[in-house]
């Protein structure tokens, strides 16, 4: 497996958060239980739970106004469920499909679901991708599984992919959440035609250092459907002039958030 090289601020927060919480640093890949939010979540990963509680509950970085008390939104990249939690907590009546390509996270996200006892949630384990098709799939163990070509450095499975396209066609979507650890730019690609049913749109972008990297694509592609966009940096070089260090084979990550009004 590839070796994932964490940036000096990463670790100091999920140390952060460990101390914070009052519990004992944990290996990572050991599943374990713990309360959340007055429920049972298990965790298949503690730096991915560490990361996801940051980010979503709180920075909330997810948070959105829609018009109605129902939105309809779509997860793409759900990995243990922490964003369909997220959502529902926001919006209790919201309606949501949640996709996750790994079968083994797939199982937590089933389990989590069940045990904080949602309604109008559908869970599908499947990559979204612009075909249907079986593909080969990087496991990272974690949040960094991947639609990727075999090769001699990681661990593989094949996955079952579906075409979003399908999903959004003849629907008004509230909320759209693309992370998908790089095949992003094919997706956006083929649903461009439908963006224009969308009212927030969340994508974060992944670059890989050899392959050419599409962020001028997507962005030209959300603008013509409407949106504005605004850019936080996910994961970056302190120095990009002379680190060449990868996170999980990637040099570059954004979060993009899209909006049109």
């Amino acid at each position: 497996m590839n070796k994932v090289i964490y940036s000096l601020k990463k670790v100091l927060r999920k140390v952060k958060l460990w101390r914070k919480a009052g519990i004992k640093e944990i290996a990572r890949f050991v599943p374990l239980e713990k309360n959340f939010r007055g429920n049972k979540l298990y965790i298949h990963d503690i730096a991915s739970f560490n990361l996801c509680n940051d980010e979503l509950f709180q920075t909330e970085m997810y948070k959105f106004k829609a018009s109605s008390p129902n939105p309809y939104i779509i997860d793409c990249g759900a990995n243990l469920g922490m964003s369909v939690i997220y959502f529902k907590e926001l919006y209790p009546e919201a309606t949501i499909i949640a996709f996750e390509a790994d079968d083994y996270i797939f199982s937590f996200l089933e389990k989590n679901i069940k045990s904080f006892g949602y309604k109008d949630v559908e869970l599908i384990n499947k990559a979204v991708w612009n075909c249907e098709d079986t593909l080969s799939f990087i496991v990272e163990g974690g949040a960094g599984g991947r639609i990727e070509n075999e090769t001699i450095n990681g661990i593989y499975k094949k996955v079952q992919t579906t075409s979003l396209k399908k999903y959004l066609q003849g629907k008004k979507i509230d909320f759209l959440k693309i992370d998908i650890e790089g095949a992003e730019y094919e997706v956006i690609k083929d649903c461009e035609d439908e963006l224009k049913n969308i009212d927030f749109l969340f994508i974060e972008y992944h670059s890989m250092p050899n392959i050419e990297q599409n962020l001028h694509n997507i962005l030209e592609i959300v603008q013509n459907a409407g949106f504005k966009y605004h850019i936080k940096e996910a994961y970056t070089r302190r120095y990009p002039f002379v680190e060449r260090d990868l996170n999980f084979g990637m040099d570059l990550q954004l979060n993009i958030f899209c909006y049109k009004n």
